[in-house]
């Protein structure tokens, strides 16, 4: 661990791993800010299945954030440092229990702070389904490339391989998969791999990429962290699951989203057809809810690079 994290770390006032019964499973999460009076940002990763890059061996590694608010990172059970084999029934609904859980562990210990969800992709299936389970302990929620309904099945995502230079024998594929009524596993995968390779769908080519390196080098040197914990990343227990992507492709979030009852910030990457953004500007605006918001980020896609991080930064540090 070089010097300058460890001055990080010693220099915030909680910086601390602790453990947590959530959805009746031991895990650990990340707890670290500056100061002990800042709004509480619980962090939901996306995957499902991949802690990055706020996770428990980022401690020391995100000063601008913990400067504003006090982090709370979680490994989401069955990867990172709560990696374990996912029972093949496990749904949406356990980990939401999970999440439920782990804001009243966060709320008991800090009663008197602004507590704010932080939801990246499938992580905002989680933020959006706790807030209307439980608005009154959450003060509003975040959310960077939410999932509406269709995930990565819209139109414009079919269309956008289809005119795009993937081999024919790719095309056809998609289009099998697209028009699958028993949409599963299998065809996830082939359009998720196609949308990567051949569309901005996951990435824009004209955002500065995020220090990738520098992240991974600093999660590999984690004083929380083994080495199996970071392995754990992306080789885990969700590799042989399928019950959560078949319930994530069929999920329909839009009278959730309609109902919420806390401020509730979306941004969207401008090139996003994971969680495709036309969609979501559309429904924001015709729900004509005052909490729900929308922001589109220019020259970004679904995988956050600089310019959706710095969004991320700012909206915290206008938290109150």
């Amino acid at each position: 661990m070089n010097k300058k994290r460890k001055a990080v770390i010693e220099a915030n006032k909680i910086s601390t791993i602790e453990e947590f019964v959530l959805g009746g499973y031991p895990q650990k999460v990340l707890i670290e800010g500056k100061s002990d009076d800042l709004p509480v940002v619980i962090t939901l990763h996306g995957g499902p299945g991949t802690p990055i890059p706020f996770c428990v061996g980022a401690r020391g590694l995100f000063p601008d954030f913990t400067d504003n608010c006090i982090l709370v990172s979680w490994d989401q059970f069955g990867c990172g440092i709560n990696n374990a084999k996912l029972p093949d029934d496990i749904s949406i609904n356990d980990f939401v229990n999970m999440t439920a859980d782990l804001i009243k562990e966060i709320k008991r210990k800090f009663p008197k702070n602004a507590l704010w969800l932080l939801g990246m992709s499938w992580g905002s299936v989680l933020s959006a389904m706790a807030c209307e389970r439980s608005p009154e302990m959450i003060d509003g929620v975040i959310t960077y490339g939410q999932v509406l309904y269709q995930l990565m099945q819209s139109q414009e995502a079919i269309d956008a391989v289809m005119n795009s230079k993937a081999p024919q024998k790719i095309k056809d594929e998609i289009k099998t998969a697209a028009d699958s009524k028993a949409f599963n596993k299998s065809s996830a995968l082939k359009l998720s791999s196609a949308i990567r390779k051949y569309t901005y769908g996951y990435n824009d080519p004209n955002e500065p990429k995020a220090k990738i390196g520098e992240m991974i080098r600093g999660i590999m040197t984690s004083p929380d962290y083994k080495f199996k914990d970071f392995i754990a990343i992306v080789k885990n227990g969700y590799m042989k699951n399928t019950s959560l992507i078949t319930e994530l492709s069929k999920l329909d979030l839009r009278d959730t989203l309609k109902g919420v009852s806390v401020p509730y910030h979306i941004l969207q990457g401008e090139t996003d057809l994971v969680t495709e953004t036309k969609s979501i500007m559309s429904f924001v605006e015709k729900a004509e809810n005052p909490n729900l918001t929308c922001k589109v980020i220019a020259n970004s896609s679904h995988i956050p690079g600089m310019n959706g991080m710095q969004a991320v930064f700012e909206e915290i540090c206008n938290l109150k």
